[in-house]
């Protein structure tokens, strides 16, 4: 059967829904705009961070005081997630993202023009719960599209796109702090949504037929998530997704303050090192995309996990040994920067092979609610996400240790749940 964008998807006849779907003709545009799409998170998240010190100086509030305005984002995209899910379930995935670009960018422009922190906090909430829309939505679209192997490929081409954010965003952020205002970045960001939003009506394609949609109906959404919970390979492959987003929140939080306040970085040097990780992710993702087909899915996210975990506990090990043996002028010798480096590199790159793996896994079973699974798995990520940043802001600042702890915490929760998964994935048939 043909949608009206003429994008094609397999049907069984017997029921007239859409089961395994697998385009026809995808066009080879589509996971471009996908990742530039689903890029809104690491847009919104990481352009402004070397900007605190600026935010908190213009809007009279105490050091430390921006960190808020980050756990607000968060709160908003786990609670916008879960709600997105289920409306890209039954209005379709273009609407949706449609509405909550528009109002991404309405709140990026009231982050631009915020005059004190509860604003700028309100803004970042309201523009969080918005783009939830094109953060989980376009993860459907993957699962609406393709299956298996296929998708686990169309999901690293999504995570190249988001990828390339990261490296830039940070340090354009902090050599932009040199000559305009902070305010000009949450322009930027209002700008970067009206562009989703034309992107949205002149070219994103419907990819969930009026025939697949389901009825939005709160007993009955409370029912599909709970049904969705029950799915062993879901609950299993989402939980592992989640502490990713652990391990990754933790970093996030922590870096900062690790490597300008203890070893000296200056907010222009933290973006390139910042950049340097997401390198070493979008290289694994690449990876990934490239053995996929050849090495299962399955088989790629076991090893992923395996090499964070290695990485995470070598990061501790350095940490600690960094530690009994301080500067005369740092905490720690300059000299353990490297090994340090080294080791988040390969715990943090391992992120570009889990998370699609993960997701993919999470996603397997779930052709009928795929918008709802997908939304349901990102509210589990980034609300333990904001379990790590809380985590982060309640330990001591002046050493790596909770760092390296949470990281290698996550990275073996992450294993954990990895050898719960069901070894083989077998259709559900709806409980509705």
């Amino acid at each position: 059967m043909a949608s009206p964008d003429g994008i094609s998807f397999s049907d069984n006849s017997a029921t007239g829904r859409q089961t395994d779907a697998v385009p026809v003709a995808m066009p080879g545009w589509l996971p471009l705009l996908l990742g530039f799409l689903t890029a809104v998170g690491p847009v919104s998240t990481d352009i402004y961070l070397p900007a605190f010190p600026a935010l908190e100086k213009s809007l009279h509030s105490p050091a430390g005081s921006a960190g808020m305005t980050l756990s607000a984002w968060m709160v908003g995209l786990a609670i916008g997630q879960i709600t997105m899910g289920p409306l890209a379930d039954r209005f379709g995935r273009r609407i949706p993202m449609l509405v909550g670009m528009s109002i991404y960018t309405l709140g990026s422009v009231g982050c631009a023009m915020a005059t004190t922190m509860t604003e700028m906090c309100l803004f970042r909430l309201i523009a969080a719960v918005a783009a939830s829309a094109s953060i989980v939505i376009p993860s459907a679209c993957v699962r609406d599209l393709s299956t298996g192997n296929d998708a686990a490929k169309l999901m690293s081409k999504l995570i190249l796109i988001q990828g390339i954010v990261p490296i830039l965003a940070p340090m354009l952020g902090g050599i932009a702090l040199d000559y305009i205002s902070w305010r000009a970045i949450f322009w930027v960001s209002a700008v970067y949504g009206a562009l989703c939003v034309l992107l949205l009506l002149r070219a994103f394609p419907e990819t969930l037929p009026r025939e697949s949609r389901r009825e939005l109906r709160p007993l009955s959404l409370l029912h599909r998530y709970l049904f969705i919970a029950r799915e062993r390979s879901f609950i299993t492959n989402a939980l592992v997704w989640g502490f990713c987003g652990f391990l990754s929140f933790t970093y996030l939080t922590a870096a900062p303050t690790v490597f300008e306040h203890i070893f000296g970085f200056t907010p222009a040097h933290y973006g390139m090192l910042f950049g340097l990780f997401a390198v070493c992710m979008i290289g694994s993702s690449q990876i990934n995309g490239a053995l996929v087909g050849r090495v299962s899915s399955s088989a790629m996210l076991g090893w992923g996990i395996a090499f964070s975990v290695l990485g995470a506990v070598a990061l501790l090990v350095v940490v600690m040994v960094a530690e009994q043996y301080p500067g005369p002028t740092h905490h720690i010798r300059p000299v353990m920067l490297l090994p340090i480096v080294g080791c988040m590199m390969i715990t943090l790159g391992m992120t570009g092979i889990i998370g699609p793996n993960a997701m993919v896994g999470a996603l397997s079973n779930q052709s009928q609610y795929a918008g709802s699974a997908s939304a349901f798995a990102g509210t589990m990520q980034y609300a333990l996400g904001s379990l790590a940043s809380t985590a982060i802001g309640v330990l001591p600042a002046d050493t790596p240790m909770p760092m390296a702890a949470l990281m290698l915490f996550a990275a073996l929760m992450m294993g954990v749940f990895a050898v719960m998964r069901p070894h083989a994935h077998h259709p559900v048939v709806s409980a509705e």
